[in-house]
């Protein structure tokens, strides 16, 4: 199946699942953060479309003194992280998305990525425009980075088509379990 199916298909699947606004117990998250504690800066990201909500858990993970970043879209695809506290505002971007004033550009240690769909290999498909796996790529070349993704149980699929741009996660975390 190709990725565009794949993304209607379970894009509509999540949206019927989280009409309660599911969220992911934060210390099934943050047992995996804490075995990188080390790493004091956090990628998150404002979830959108029924995405899994984390935004309780990184008010959590401030209060526990780890720096918070959203990603802030540019051209061609590109995105950076900024530095973000749970009590700033956001202005909204093209895509209708919550991001950060752009004030200082950070590297994360750690990036919690959404996504649409996943497989046992911890592939991911995304929305289509490559901005995690560009971003993914561009960071790993710096640094050491943890990528977490967070995803609905339902969510998972058999085989998540890839190609050579396709970045791998490290761990994937749902409400059920934790695919390493």
């Amino acid at each position: 199946m190709i990725k565009s199916k794949i993304r209607k298909k379970i894009l509509e699947i999540r949206k019927k699942k989280n009409n309660k606004n599911i969220k992911l117990s934060f210390l099934k998250i943050f047992k995996e953060i804490e075995k990188n504690i080390s790493k004091k800066i956090v990628g998150g990201y404002y979830p959108v479309n029924f995405e899994i909500d984390i935004l309780d858990f990184l008010e959590k993970l401030e209060i526990k003194g780890l720096q918070l970043s959203l990603p802030v879209v540019k051209k061609d695809n590109q995105m950076d992280f900024y530095r973000w506290s749970t009590k700033d505002l956001l202005k909204l971007n093209k895509y209708g998305i919550p991001e950060p004033e752009q004030i200082k550009k950070v590297f994360p240690d750690i990036i919690l990525v959404p996504l649409v769909a996943f497989d046992n290999r911890l592939y991911r498909v995304g929305y289509g425009g490559g901005y995690y796996d560009r971003y993914i790529k561009k960071l790993s070349n710096k640094k050491k980075l943890l990528k977490i993704g967070i995803a609905h149980s339902c969510q998972k699929i058999n085989k998540v088509p890839t190609n050579k741009y396709d970045k791998k996660l490290d761990i994937i975390i749902t409400e059920k379990y934790v695919l390493r």
